[in-house]
């Protein structure tokens, strides 16, 4: 039994529970529910609040909503085109990666406002018969009762109940408690890093198509992706020790103005950074990196975030929460149908789809921990139109990321 939770005695049976409703959670529970499935998503929070969360997403991700149905208009309400993610050294190259759009804004990267996405996602949930409650808290797993599965214990409503469930799907994040209940949650790859993230006015407050800017700086780097409702989000990942400490010494507020003051003027981008007017808290994330020995058991599968997540220069969570959720309502579906090797099957499919992407993010983080190394490749990139080109589809999940580990692409990149 994890967190020191006492059993109740008292037993709810429901045939899948999903611990988490964000994008990953809500999307897998939307198809699970749409495919015959009873459905119940245990989300933590009463209301929607804003955390630390990605909102930049490639074409791919908006193409994932697609399959999912997802309807609204995109670029519209729920998102904001960004024609591209331009990568950014203080004084030196500038990398514009455009994720394959050929300048019509067909098929544009966007910066999502995550609680128009979130909570549309949830609606699409209940909308496809998923009964969601909301403040639920799992306080942890139970060692597996009569049945031979796992239980949880949810506090809801001040009362702590026991839900047995004939599957589980993990969907709470990157601080997962059903990964730790599990025993699979690992110590992340890239170590500590803090991320910290909030939003911005944007002057112009228009919603115009607008680049993304990702400054690289010695230790830390800075996203700017321009989201709906006349606002810029900003996310902060700091990474070497300097930082930290000094976020530990002098705080949040100014950590955060010494980074934006490092932010370099583009005649395209109206923000005076030093005084940007903030539109909500700080929110803070540590460690900012999850792993997990395993995604998926004899009855319980993880998604999202929940099932590993890197680092969100090339992570592309958003779109790894999407596609993760849709291979996972196939593989549940399919479990419960009886076909006994389907969690497995996702497992490997998983690592089918992630590893290489994986592998090229640890050799982009590489050449991060290395200021000479990474200006030295953000010169070539900025150089090479076809480079350029191969990178930015890789990183906005376009291609296979192996052509990023080909040797021919690595010589284009790195010869002199």
């Amino acid at each position: 039994m994890s967190e020191g939770v006492a059993p109740t005695g008292r037993v709810e049976r429901v045939e899948v529970a999903v611990v988490g409703g964000g994008p990953a959670g809500a999307a897998t529970a939307a198809m699970l529910a749409r495919a015959g499935r009873r459905v119940v998503v245990f989300e933590r929070a009463p209301a929607w609040r804003w955390h630390a969360s990605g909102v930049f997403a490639s074409p791919a991700a908006v193409a994932a909503l697609r399959r999912i149905d997802v309807t609204a208009p995109i670029p519209g309400p729920l998102a904001r085109p960004v024609p591209a993610m331009r990568v950014e050294i203080p004084g030196g190259p500038v990398a514009r990666l455009t994720y394959g759009d050929d300048g019509s804004l067909r098929a544009p990267a966007v910066g999502f406002d995550r609680e128009a996405l979130d909570t549309g996602l949830l609606d699409l949930a209940t909308d496809a018969g998923a009964e969601v409650r909301r403040g639920a808290v799992v306080r942890g797993i139970e060692a597996p009762g009569p049945t031979g599965r796992s239980r949880l214990v949810v506090r809801l409503d001040e009362v702590d109940r026991e839900v047995d469930a004939d599957l589980l799907v993990g969907a709470d994040g990157i601080r997962s408690s059903i990964a730790r209940g599990l025993g699979v949650a690992r110590t992340a790859r890239l170590g500590t890093r803090v991320g910290l993230t909030f939003h911005v006015r944007d002057p112009r407050s228009d919603d115009v198509a607008r680049d993304a800017r990702m400054i690289v700086l010695d230790g830390a780097y800075c996203g700017l992706a321009p989201v709906p409702g006349g606002r810029i989000n900003v996310g902060i990942v700091l990474a070497g020790r300097r930082w930290r400490d000094a976020l530990a010494r002098d705080g949040a507020a100014t950590v955060v103005r010494r980074v934006l003051a490092a932010v370099p003027p583009a005649a395209d981008d109206p923000v005076a950074w030093v005084d940007a007017e903030r539109c909500d808290a700080i929110a803070g994330a540590s460690p900012v990196g999850h792993r997990v020995a395993h995604r998926a058991g004899d009855d319980w599968l993880l998604v999202g975030d929940a099932a590993g997540f890197l680092d969100p220069f090339t992570g592309e969570g958003l779109h790894r929460a999407l596609v993760s959720a849709e291979l996972a309502a196939s593989a549940v579906h399919d479990r419960l149908g009886g076909h006994e090797a389907a969690l497995t099957g996702y497992e490997h499919a998983m690592r089918a789809r992630f590893g290489a992407k994986d592998a090229v993010s640890l050799m982009v983080q590489a050449f991060l921990a290395r200021p000479n190394a990474f200006r030295y490749a953000t010169h070539r990139l900025a150089e090479r139109d076809a480079v350029r080109e191969t990178m930015s589809l890789v990183m906005g999940d376009l291609v296979p990321a192996r052509r990023a580990l080909d040797p021919r692409f690595l010589a284009a990149l790195l010869r002199p």
